[in-house]
Formats: C-alpha cells, structure tokens, sequence
C-alpha cells in the first residue's frame, strides 16, 4: 500500500506541475507497476482511473505505447482499456480492439456502431466474434470490413449475417468465394450464393467444396424411384388434373390460393402442376421438391413465389410422411422460410432451371409443351 500511495503523490505532482515529462513518468510507473503487481479489483479500478486522468493529457504517440502495453494484459482496467477502445485516433484504440479480452460483446457492438471503417476493421480481426458483433460489422462495414471478417474462422454469423454478406457479395468476386469456403456456412445459405456467383466463382467453389455442391445438386437429384413407389405411374386422374390446371393458368385463375386449396385437400398432381407452370420448372422437380427429406428446395419455391407461411406449410404437409410434422421441426422450418429473400430465392430457382437447361442437352424444355400454356 506504500507503493500506491507514492504513486498517487506522485500522480498528484505530475497533475499539478502539468509537464509532459511528469506526466509520462507517472503513466509509466502507474503502468509497472499495475503490470507486474497483485492487487485487488478496486485497486485495479483505482489504477483505470488514475491511467484514464493521465491519458486525457498524454499525446497520442504516448497513448499508443499505452495501448500497446495493456491490450494483451488480462487484468488491465476496464475501464481505461474501454477508453482507449473508444480513442478517435486507430493507432490507439486498435490494439485494444484486436487483442483485449476485457472488452465484452456489448461494448464492441457499442465501439462498431458509433466509430469509424478502421475501428470496425480492427474489430473484425479479433480472435473471436459473436452473432451480435459480426451482425453489425456486416451491415455497418465497408467491403475491406466484410472481407475480414468473413475470413476471420473465429468470428460466429447469425442467418442474418450470412444473408446480408450474399447481398455484400453480389459483383465482388473474392468476398463470394470467401463465404462460400466458410466451413459454417449453412447450406440454403451456399445455395443461394452459388445462384448468385459469377461461372469462375461457381468453378472455384466446385473444387474446393465438393460435398456441398453434391449435397446442393441432390436435393434436385433423381428420386423418381421414391415418387414411384409413394404415387406410382402417371394415371388417367394425372392427366385430367393436368387438362384442369392447365385450363385454370391459361385463363389467368391458377395462384397461390388455388394451390393453398390443392395442398390442403391433398390433391398431389394438381399441386405439383400447379407449381410446374407457376415457377416454369418440370414437374419432376416440383415432385422431388415436395417429397425430399431436405425440405430447402420447396421453402425456396414457396419463398420465390410469393407464398404465405400458411400456403407454404400446406405443401409442406403434403409432402411430409403420412401428411405429419413435428411441432419442433414445423417451428424450424417457418423460422428458415421466414429468413429467405424472395429475390435471392428467384435468383435459386433461376439457377436450378439453368441447370435443367443443361442438362437436357442445352434444348429448350420442349419435352413438357403442356407445362407453358398459353
């Protein structure tokens, strides 16, 4: 305690006689000894304090020597280490923001929302990131930000992180392929960039994520085994439901509404035909959409139409096993639709009909002419 009441006298003196000199002499002896003693809390707050006094009056080459010293210190003051974050001057607040474990989620949320891009920038290099701070630097952050931060593997992104760096990454290039190598990034999520991305990133992104652009092209795959035995073969009722919707769309009748009363009635051929001329996709796909365990593809075909949460629910009932669903799972699934974008969803479904196109030989979709009446 001897010390501390030296260094306070000290502190006082310096105060008092206002020099540059005195006043860096006690920082430096606060800051020793804080460094290398064992002290209590209140004494550290006491030291916060008295460091924060000092730096109100030290030039900024000073205050980054500061910074310096107490950024990688675990028991620094949390005080001074939150007014050094917050300093106008980066060379100052930046080592702090990049290393201080003292700062909390609250305060960089509060430090990415007031402050300027090079704050931000130091932020997004953190060891690690929660949803709430990555939330913010995103939105708030230049390109230079969201690309840090995107490639930071320590930083944590909520849906709505990922779905706002799609947006980020529409035309640049280097942040698409970034997101898309993210070990994280949840598949509807990469379904939804691929639709975006430009043929170099798509290629790129094939090589080095495989398994995911498998999974992606499974959930559109071949299934007709499974549709067989759950529906059989195209009967006369088919054909019928064919001629009926195929009349109700050229007449301008056929929209959400009347499909919401098909899923409801569980009136499978006249929804997946319904869906079919809606969206101009073939009715195979439609058909694997409907029954696929991975209910993404059809979230996205309800979201890129314009669907309700309603109507969406009644296709998802009519594909599910004996027509049921678990509460939890049925609470999952509005919370996914309810994060879709009806334009990137377009975009997903423009993307699965390209790929149909190719597939079939680069031929316009001939073989299905009652699907487009007109």
């Amino acid at each position: 305690m001897s010390e501390m009441h030296s260094f306070l006298r000290d502190l006082d003196d310096a105060i008092a006689r206002g020099t540059a000199e005195s006043r860096a002499r006690a920082l430096w002896h606060a800051t020793d000894l804080l460094l290398t003693g064992r002290f209590s809390d209140e004494e550290i707050w006491t030291f916060g304090e008295v460091i924060g006094r000092l730096a109100d009056e030290i030039e900024v080459a000073v205050r980054t020597q500061l910074a310096d010293h107490l950024a990688s210190f675990d028991r620094a003051p949390t005080n001074i280490i939150h007014k050094l974050a917050f300093d106008d001057a980066i060379e100052v607040a930046g080592p702090v923001l990049r290393e201080s474990r003292q700062l909390d989620s609250e305060t960089l949320v509060t430090n990415a929302q007031t402050k300027g891009q090079p704050h931000l920038l130091a932020i997004s290099q953190r060891k690690s990131l929660d949803e709430a701070v990555t939330d913010v630097l995103v939105r708030r952050g230049d390109q230079e930000v969201v690309k840090s931060v995107v490639s930071n593997q320590g930083a944590r992104f909520s849906n709505f992180g990922f779905l706002h760096m799609i947006k980020r990454a529409e035309g640049d290039s280097i942040l698409a392929e970034q997101l898309g190598l993210r070990s994280d990034i949840p598949r509807h999520v990469f379904q939804q960039l691929i639709a975006k991305a430009s043929d170099n990133v798509k290629k790129r992104l094939a090589r080095e994520r495989p398994a995911m652009m498998t999974e992606i092209e499974a959930s559109v795959s071949d299934v007709a085994g499974a549709l067989q035995s759950k529906f059989g073969p195209a009967s006369r009722n088919h054909l019928v439901a064919k001629r009926v919707v195929a009349t109700q769309h050229r007449h301008g009748n056929l929209n959400e509404e009347s499909v919401a009363g098909y899923a409801r009635t569980h009136r499978f051929d006249e929804v997946t035909i319904g869906l079919s001329l809606l969206c101009s996709l073939p009715s195979d796909v439609i058909e694997r959409a409907l029954v696929d365990k991975n209910r993404e593809m059809l979230l996205v075909l309800a979201k890129a139409l314009g669907f309700s949460w309603g109507t969406t629910m009644s296709l998802l009932f009519l594909g599910a096993k004996d027509h049921r669903i678990t509460a939890k799972d049925l609470k999952d699934l509005e919370s996914e639709f309810s994060s879709l974008n009806v334009a990137t969803s377009r975009s997903v479904l423009e993307f699965y009909k390209s790929r149909k196109h190719l597939e079939s030989g680069g031929s316009s979709p001939s073989r299905q002419p009652q699907l487009h009446a007109h």
